[in-house]
């Protein structure tokens, strides 16, 4: 599932940004259909813009509720009429995601069944997105446990020097029961309110969120400096 809307604050009508000459979203379906069969890809948005380009090219779409607060509460209410016993939710701002990584967090979502939510993550390599308040920083115990995910530089040494660090990469997978509590939680936690990191809600509910350490890098397109990133990489 990818949930895609039109109205981001940092990037609005970013799933429609041309890379290439294909919208971002397609990139990201199209790598997400390299993972999966294309009948159990489907587009989750609000927007008929969105939807009218997805149709276009031939993807599935489910329409939304233009409230929803997070992706994964679009996921929450597209999956109301779909089966399947778990589900990988990749956001529509992954254009360089490996289908690999997709798959991997889905044969690990498989194997650890309703004991835990599953997250990916990528080592940082440039201090520049360390301080970045667009890219969410992940704090994990030694066994892959979330412990906490923030916008802020951590973990950070004393003096506030960066020593190493990991970055969120966003594929999730979770069960229908976990992704039924996330969505009946009714508002946003405040941690998650205040990070802007809907992972941290599945952490307030007490769920266990395991996170994949990905070698492979990508590169989230959250905002138009990034998209100028994609493109170089997609040459």
């Amino acid at each position: 599932m990818i949930p895609a809307r039109f109205a981001s604050s940092r990037f609005p009508g970013k799933p429609l940004a041309d890379i290439h000459g294909k919208p971002m979203i397609r990139h990201v379906w199209e790598r997400c259909c390299a993972a999966a069969t294309r009948d159990r890809v489907f587009v989750a948005t609000d927007d008929t813009r969105i939807r009218a380009t997805c149709e276009s090219f031939g993807a599935r779409v489910i329409m939304t509720p233009a409230e929803c607060a997070t992706g994964t509460d679009r996921v929450a209410r597209a999956l109301e009429g779909i089966d399947g016993s778990f589900i990988v939710n990749v956001q529509g701002d992954e254009p360089l995601i490996d289908p690999r990584d997709i798959v991997r967090v889905a044969d690990t979502c498989r194997r650890l069944g309703a004991r835990a939510v599953v997250n990916a993550m990528t080592a940082i390599t440039d201090e520049r997105e360390f301080r970045s308040r667009d890219v969410p920083k992940v704090a994990a115990a030694s066994d892959g446990r979330l412990l906490y995910m923030s916008r802020a530089a951590i973990p950070c040494s004393k003096s506030g020097a960066f020593a190493g660090a990991y970055r969120q990469v966003c594929i999730y997978a979770f069960s229908r029961e976990h992704l039924a509590a996330f969505a009946a939680a009714g508002e946003r936690p405040p941690l998650e309110r205040i990070e802007d990191i809907e992972i941290l809600r599945f952490l307030d509910l007490g769920i266990e969120v395991r996170m994949l350490d990905l070698a492979t890098a990508s590169i989230a397109a959250d905002t138009p400096g990034d998209l100028e990133r994609v493109r170089t990489a997609l040459g």
